[in-house]
């Protein structure tokens, strides 16, 4: 893969504003190392699609500049320390998309709010700082974050991934002119992001030359029409060409139950039965077909699927289902329905890749509460297989993950499963260790 690869996108057409209310909503989140300035490109985002208000505005006026970056970080630490904590989600639309977007951390101490917003998001926007690097030499190196977030991101499965290199227009050079500088930089920089990507086999949908703060390429075309020997579309031209997170029509229906709602009421829609709420994990949920409820050995029909909105009809894998059974059988929270025609094998140990978030290592042996889907069960982490060295990417041998590391794990679980490949499914493949004794996410975990 080569840079200009990564310069052939191409813009889908554009669609009639009048239709907006039709498209689904794009999710994406931004995501880097300190300071590059995620904040600031989501603000100008927001200011630049006129999703702002005037009042708004003037409040994050200083001196007759604005800070983007107020738009986004709302707690009173935040603004104290100019840093991002937590993640803050803003809405916007443009003429042809809607847009659910991000602000990620970037501070390794806050990498599990990062993993949080990237394992529900259908695209990531992943800055550079030009500023922070060795841009003048063609063999420059990424930011340890930047990897580790990317690497984050493939593992996390996030469909499109879109490098831009922010703040080019504080490149400078006493040797070379602005826009000499800004095209080295760019073009040393695109050779380091693509050299990673293919090292870590991530396909990038982008990589953008952008300045979030004077706005250029944002989502108005830089003010040469060459910038940097870039030609390809702005930044809000690739996430409106995107698309949403597909789904499998060929996966088999599973759903975990998440509330068990009970009518008396014999005139009522569900005849006096119960209807099992949650989210189809996979395939889609169908009159007439024949589940297994788990755990255990039992079997029913279904007789009936109501939508979010107590609609009849088939419901599809990522919305919500309310499902009515031929027959009465026992149900609780965190159990499954799953097609009884091609099970999913119930499993007591699985491998996984982890995420390690805690402060306290972690180590073989040690008891943690893990939340699947909705269900708790305790489990063991019976074996460290080897930790991932975010700098080379290797494969090393160890008794133990430090916070923010990323290791392969065996775990045992205290009762069996349905667990899928989280290749195969986000829900049923993904997992959460909690603390017994301190009550805090320990780690993130991806079934494989």
């Amino acid at each position: 893969m080569n840079s200009s690869t990564l310069n052939n996108i191409k813009a889908s057409k554009p669609v009639n504003s009048s239709n907006l209310g039709h498209l689904a909503a794009l999710k994406f989140i931004t995501c880097g190392s300190v300071d590059d300035g995620k904040s600031t490109l989501i603000g100008r985002l927001l200011v630049d699609a006129k999703a702002v208000l005037q009042d708004h505005l003037a409040g994050i006026e200083s001196q007759g500049e604005m800070d983007l970056a107020m738009l986004t970080d709302g707690l009173s630490a935040e603004r104290e320390q100019g840093i991002t904590i937590d993640v803050a989600y803003r809405y916007f639309s443009t003429e042809r998309r809607k847009f659910i977007i991000g602000d990620t951390p970037g501070h390794e101490q806050y990498t599990r709010n990062m993993v949080t917003a990237a394992s529900s998001a259908d695209a990531a926007v992943v800055l550079i700082d030009a500023t922070k690097l060795d841009w003048q030499n063609p063999s420059l190196e990424l930011l340890r974050q930047t990897r580790r977030h990317s690497l984050l991101l493939k593992l996390l499965r996030v469909p499109h991934v879109i490098f831009t290199i922010n703040k080019l227009d504080a490149v400078k050079s006493e040797s070379l002119s602005d826009l000499e500088a800004q095209t080295l930089a760019y073009k040393n920089i695109s050779a380091a992001v693509a050299s990673f990507a293919e090292q870590v086999q991530i396909s990038p949908k982008a990589l953008v030359p952008i300045s979030a703060l004077k706005g250029w390429n944002v989502v108005n075309a830089a003010s040469t029409k060459l910038w940097c020997g870039y030609s390809g579309p702005s930044l809000i031209e690739v996430l409106e060409g995107l698309s949403n997170t597909p789904v499998d029509a060929h996966a088999h229906f599973a759903q975990s139950v998440q509330w068990v709602e009970k009518f008396h009421d014999s005139s009522t829609t569900a005849h006096g039965r119960r209807i099992f709420w949650g989210k189809v994990s996979t395939g889609t949920a169908k009159v007439g077909q024949k589940v297994k409820i788990f755990p255990g050995t039992q079997t029913a029909v279904i007789a009936q699927v109501l939508s979010s909105v107590r609609a009849p009809g088939e419901v599809s894998e990522g919305q919500s289902a309310g499902i009515i059974l031929d027959k009465e059988v026992d149900i609780s929270r965190g159990d499954a329905l799953v097609d009884a025609d091609h099970l999913i094998e119930g499993s007591r140990e699985v491998q996984a890749v982890l995420a390690w978030m805690d402060d306290e290592p972690l180590v073989a042996g040690r008891m943690y509460h893990a939340l699947h889907a909705h269900k708790w069960i305790k489990c063991k982490v019976q074996k460290i297989a080897y930790k991932i060295d975010i700098n080379t990417l290797e494969q090393t041998e160890a008794t133990e993950l430090a916070p923010n590391e990323i290791g392969r794990v065996v775990l045992v679980l205290q009762q069996e499963i349905p667990a899928l490949k989280y290749t195969e499914s986000r829900h049923l493949g993904a997992m959460i260790l909690v603390d017994t004794a301190s009550h805090r996410t320990s780690a993130a975990v991806l079934i494989d």
